[in-house]
């Protein structure tokens, strides 16, 4: 039969108590980064699927003159991480946010999108050449807002 002395219950006590201070909490990898919008344009995947006809204009980016303003435009796409390196999940959902973008330009009558600016977590960053994106363990996210405008011919 076993029995618990003080003694030993004390140092059970001792030894759960030391230990404490050598756990560290555990925390969700949440690495938020620039990427190159160049590089994310230039993709072979970004050429096929990109509408040639809704034009792209990020941060101050030169432009044509505004015919029209038509609406201001908001959207926040994630993807699939896993097995990927952090920039190839950022670049593929940046075309995701992009082609959302561009859909809902068509949808509105517009020809462009312009001021388009990362706004990661509501946190919004204007760059003429880079967005941002979040990378975890598993999913990568850019968020992306913009102007949809019809520009003068």
């Amino acid at each position: 039969m076993f029995s618990i002395t003080k003694h030993s219950a004390r140092l059970v006590f001792v030894i759960l108590l030391t230990s404490l201070f050598f756990i560290t909490p555990a925390r969700a990898r949440d690495t938020q980064e620039m990427h190159s919008l160049e590089k994310a344009l230039n993709t072979a995947e970004a050429k096929n699927k990109l509408n040639p006809h809704i034009q792209l204009y990020f941060g101050n980016q030169s432009r044509s003159q505004i015919a029209k303003k038509i609406s201001e435009i908001k959207t926040n796409k994630k993807t699939n991480g896993f097995n990927k390196s952090d920039v190839k999940a950022c670049q593929r959902a940046f075309l995701s946010a992009v082609l959302e973008l561009q859909k809902q330009a068509t949808q509105d009558g517009g020809d462009a999108v312009i001021n388009i600016l990362s706004n990661y977590r509501n946190k919004e960053i204007s760059s003429d050449t880079e967005y941002m994106c979040g990378s975890g363990a598993l999913m990568s996210g850019v968020a992306l807002k913009g102007t949809v405008v019809k520009l003068a011919q």
